[in-house]
């Protein structure tokens, strides 16, 4: 008990950051719960008061008591009903307030999500420990600020009320507020365990809520669905889901299941003692040391305050948890780039002078003990376009990665004229590139839009839009839409699908955009048909003329544009030199390419 307690108590410090995280996001609204949370908790301490009163001028409306007392009683209940009333409507006032205030916080809570998750680096997304915590933030963590205001709200609302109720019950005997206390204790431990319990469940159950949300993505996403309805899948998948719910709702019944017994002993528990209390005051009731008023008065509010106990028990029980899981939330805040920000940065001219240089890189990805790179070295002159050709997993892509500075090679170094990357803030070097992923993103926004994301800076014109789409073979293809570049594009939003090789074109349009000095292609042919690829490939060379180019490619027509092109294999570069000069020496690459050219006979 003592240990749960104990770690309850280590996520205090998250408190105070909780509760300024509410107020930057909602001050105004924060301070008009506020103001409605004590005008609530007053409420109820004036409504046993009426009561007493009430009851009171009822006895005294005997017949025979004359008009006075009649009117007297009215009165009072008058009163009450208008208690009742205003009760009721800062209830709903109350309610409209914790609403915009919730959305409030929960925008400004994500907005803190989306910023760390952009500003984090690559390599976090190769860690399932960092799905694990950004899955707690989004989908545990983000409302609990929220929650927990609220929870906090009810504990000291009913707190008010509670300390009067303890007021009004000293009047009758100094002991009854203890009694209170004594029979709600049981319960006290109850809440204490099952939300210790409750967080733990929650933490050591969050891969396999994952996985299950895993399997539900998969069932139902576009993307899968033809693999999913070939490979008849769709009930390994679906028999995956269910079986891990069911896991999950048997460990979360057993919980609710200890949980319900315990709490039915400390009702149990909290029952006899009303029921001593009670019994006491109908005793002083029968010697008439107390009016039916004042018994009424003890009897509501030694229930009021039996069911306030409840309430702060709940509101503490809900408290507890949501200070467990704050640490969800803070701990992906407190998340840092693993590769620094430097605050002075190396500069890199607009204009390469030497070019790009690798040396002696060796590289391994996260969490994988094989080599991507192993003592790889390479150099690129400035103006170049050198073509990298090898199979798959040769590490190809992994260049792409190293270049634009989303990993930090293990040894060795990635440098641009010189200038080591480490010393260069990623924000510094990516204007000074452009790249066309190997599986570039679908925006699902309009052609020019799509094409305009390439440089967004630099607000591009209509005109510029088009120039670059024509560069890319996608003007065409975009001019056949109903909107033509006005078209929403893909069918999460109603607008018009196109197949992978248009996805592939409007993507180099975007690249050819952004009017940088480097340019990074990889695979960009691979969705195109044969047609398509000879077009891009007669005008391909004065599309890059003027800047430093690494063509990444399988297609050794493709390759054949370039100035050099080097051949990869293992980690290593293994041959270079021209189309010619390659097929001459009679190496991996010429017997590549003879294979490719039966292929394509």
């Amino acid at each position: 008990m003592f240990s749960k307690l104990k770690s309850v108590w280590a996520q205090l410090p998250y408190l105070p950051q909780t509760l300024r995280l509410i107020w930057d996001s909602s001050r105004g609204w924060t301070l008009a719960w506020g103001v409605l949370l004590v005008l609530q908790g007053l409420l109820p301490i004036a409504l046993v008061y009426l009561t007493g009163a009430f009851v009171d001028s009822l006895s005294a409306a005997v017949p025979g008591a004359g008009q006075s007392g009649i009117t007297a009683a009215l009165l009072w209940a008058a009163l009450i009903a208008l208690l009742m009333l205003a009760t009721q409507s800062l209830t709903s006032l109350s309610a409209w307030v914790r609403t915009i205030q919730a959305e409030k916080v929960q925008d400004h809570i994500f907005g803190r999500i989306h910023a760390k998750a952009i500003q984090l680096d690559l390599s976090f997304y190769d860690s399932p420990e960092y799905y694990d915590r950004l899955h707690r933030a989004r989908l545990d963590a983000y409302n609990r600020p929220v929650a927990l205001l609220e929870s906090a709200g009810a504990l000291l609302q009913n707190s008010l009320t509670f300390i009067a109720m303890a007021g009004i019950l000293i009047r009758f005997a100094g002991w009854l507020p203890l009694a209170l206390l004594v029979g709600m204790a049981p319960a006290l431990f109850v809440v204490a365990r099952t939300a210790y319990r409750e967080h733990e469940w929650r933490m050591s159950s969050t891969e396999t809520r994952r996985r299950a949300s895993f399997y539900d993505w998969i069932i139902t996403d576009r993307e899968s669905a033809p693999e999913l309805r070939l490979f008849a899948l769709g009930d390994l998948f679906r028999t995956a889901y269910q079986a891990l719910r069911e896991r999950l709702r048997i460990q979360r019944a057993a919980l609710l299941r200890s949980q319900a017994l315990l709490e039915i002993i400390a009702g149990v528990f909290a029952l006899l003692v009303m029921g001593l209390v009670m019994a006491w005051m109908v005793w002083r009731l029968s010697l008439g040391l107390v009016t039916l008023g004042q018994a009424a008065m003890l009897y509501q509010a030694f229930s009021q305050g039996q069911k306030l106990m409840h309430t702060l028990l709940g509101s503490l029980w809900q408290i507890i948890q949501h200070v467990l899981f704050l640490e969800n939330l803070f701990e992906f805040f407190n998340l840092q780039p693993k590769q620094p920000h430097l605050p002075v940065s190396s500069a890199i001219s607009s204009a390469l002078q030497s070019g790009i240089r690798f040396e002696q890189v060796t590289f391994h990805y996260p969490g994988n003990p094989r080599p991507a790179l192993q003592d790889f070295s390479l150099t690129i002159p400035a103006g170049q376009i050198a073509a990298i050709v090898g199979e798959n997993g040769a590490g190809k892509s992994t260049l792409v990665k190293l270049l634009c500075r989303y990993y930090d090679p293990d040894f060795g170094s990635v440098s641009i004229d010189g200038v080591d990357l480490r010393e260069v803030n990623p924000a510094d070097l990516w204007p000074k590139m452009t790249v066309l992923f190997q599986e570039p993103v679908h925006y699902h926004a309009t052609a020019h839009n799509n094409i305009a994301f390439g440089n967004l800076p630099a607000e591009p014109s209509p005109e510029q839009v088009i120039a670059a789409s024509a560069a890319a073979g996608a003007h065409e293809l975009i001019s056949r839409l109903p909107h033509g570049y006005q078209t929403e594009l893909g069918s999460w939003f109603g607008g018009a699908e196109l197949s992978s090789g248009e996805w592939q074109r409007i993507a180099l349009a975007r690249a050819f955009l952004r009017q940088s000095p480097i340019m990074i292609l990889d695979e960009p042919t691979s969705a195109m048909d044969s047609w398509a690829e000879l077009e891009w490939m007669s005008r391909c060379r004065s599309l890059m003329q003027g800047r430093t180019v690494l063509l990444i490619t399988h297609r050794f027509t493709t390759a054949m544009q370039a100035d050099v092109i080097h051949v990869m294999s293992a980690g290593r570069i293994t041959e270079s030199g021209t189309h010619d000069a390659l097929m001459a020496i009679n190496g991996k690459y010429a017997q590549s390419w003879k294979q490719q050219m039966r292929q394509q006979v």
